[in-house]
């Protein structure tokens, strides 16, 4: 891409992990609403099941999370009776028992729980639904405060896919972001976690931070890959210290710009793909092996609130305070207080405080976007009705525009988007969000 592309592209724009974005969730969505849409669900669907925890041992100053520092356990131990009452009461609103095939613990930090108490969570979920033998059953690990009583605990739990925050190994941008971690001890928790059965291992890295530069960038990557893990995630940093007031403390003047993170990202990316891993989407990698490729190379790939996923599951429930749900209806989020959620739950009520009706519009608009976000191209014909091209002429209009660009290629109801283009593909799903106009400024930028 050319300097004046990324400079005329360089927007801002949602990361679609679903659309509508939540920006546009809206209060009349609430808690008899999300009660009534369990109720209607099928008995025969999967579900896919969420778990947030918002505390961190300490905060990291680029994070985008919705965290806080917890200085003692008190708070935490409060919080998993909470989780275990929403458990119960979502539970009792659904037809009956039923099959679970996704499990993901987020947050914050979620191993900032005691071993105890997350098998204790795990017990109860078992209890509650009826989880598959091959149900996938993922949690987001900070290597700095993980230990063996955790490793074991999730083992036994039946954890089967951990991924590894790293960001960086640089000492300088550890420094800057507030995140001291070694290689050797990210070293060390692979290996536990590895000694105890877990066979899918992923690491999280991220570039656009202070004091990053391609040749630094490149040094991390090759850090990482001794690690052999199964999945890399390569983020570009949001920066949106509006909305993440502690990212002002970063440095901004030591950030990189636009055209210095498209170098950094297709050398790290060139870096991956060398060295044998498939890219999946905008910014993950996998070993040829794995099942995120056979879903992507046959157009089965998703991608949810967690990112890139196998997950097909038609229904998401999320725990937890501002976790986002996603069912056959529509979206819901819970209060992103913890004051708020508690308050909701020790009533015995869902803490559900907004969401969206799904229209048919948002689901073909949705489906067009998905498809875009994970196979970098599109044909109208196969998702939307016979007259397309006029109910989408204005976004194909756009398309068009784009096109004279050299950002897509169109042929009739066809869109493509080349791979030298891939980093703006943002920018093509935003041709087809009707939302972003009253939006757009609550996003990073698409670069």
């Amino acid at each position: 891409m050319t300097p004046e592309l990324i400079a005329r592209y360089d927007q801002r724009v949602p990361r679609y992990t679903s659309y509508p974005t939540a920006p546009h969730f809206k209060p009349e969505v609430g808690a008899d609403t999300y009660a009534k849409w369990l109720a209607e669900l099928s008995p025969r669907t999967a579900l896919s099941l969420y778990l947030h925890v918002p505390f961190c041992a300490e905060l990291c100053l680029y994070c985008g999370c919705h965290t806080t520092v917890a200085r003692s356990y008190s708070p935490v131990a409060s919080y998993v009776e909470l989780l275990e009452q929403e458990i119960e009461l979502v539970a009792q609103q659904l037809p009956e028992r039923m099959d679970v095939t996704h499990i993901h613990w987020g947050g914050g930090t979620p191993t900032i729980l005691s071993g105890a108490d997350l098998r204790r969570i795990m017990g109860l979920l078992e209890r509650s639904f009826g989880i598959s033998s091959t149900a996938e059953i993922a949690v987001e690990i900070d290597p700095r405060t993980l230990t063996l009583e955790h490793v074991n605990a999730l083992a036994a739990s039946g954890l089967n896919r951990a991924s590894l925050g790293v960001q960086d190994f640089d000492p300088k941008v550890q420094k800057t972001i507030n995140r001291i971690q070694s290689f050797e001890q990210t070293a060390k928790v692979a290996d536990w976690l590895r000694n105890a059965g877990v066979t899918g291992l992923n690491l999280d890295l991220m570039y656009g931070l202070p004091y990053q530069t391609t040749e630094s960038v490149l040094r991390t990557v090759e850090q990482a890959l001794q690690l052999d893990p199964d999945r890399i995630a390569l983020f570009g940093y949001a920066h949106v210290p509006w909305m993440k007031r502690h990212q002002a403390l970063l440095p901004e003047e030591t950030m990189p710009d636009a055209i210095e993170r498209v170098e950094q990202n297709t050398a790290a990316a060139a870096a991956l793909v060398e060295a044998g891993y498939v890219q999946i989407g905008l910014d993950h990698f996998a070993k040829p092996s794995d099942p995120m490729v056979a879903q992507q190379r046959e157009g089965r790939l998703h991608r949810n609130f967690q990112g890139y996923t196998t997950d097909e599951a038609t229904a998401l429930i999320g725990f937890g305070t501002s976790a986002i749900g996603s069912l056959p209806q529509g979206y819901v989020q819970n209060a992103s207080s913890t004051v708020a959620y508690r308050e909701a739950i020790t009533k015995g009520q869902l803490a559900t405080v907004r969401g969206i009706v799904l229209t048919d519009d948002d689901r073909l608009r949705r489906s067009i976007i998905e498809r875009l976000m994970c196979d970098f191209s599109v044909d109208l014909r196969g998702i939307t009705p016979d007259e397309a091209a006029s109910t989408f002429a204005g976004e194909l209009a756009a398309i068009d525009d784009m096109a004279r660009d050299g950002l897509v290629k169109r042929k009739g109801l066809s869109i493509q988007i080349p791979e030298e283009s891939h980093l703006l593909v943002r920018n093509v799903c935003a041709a087809f969000d009707r939302y972003l106009e009253n939006g757009a400024a609550r996003h990073s930028r698409a670069v």
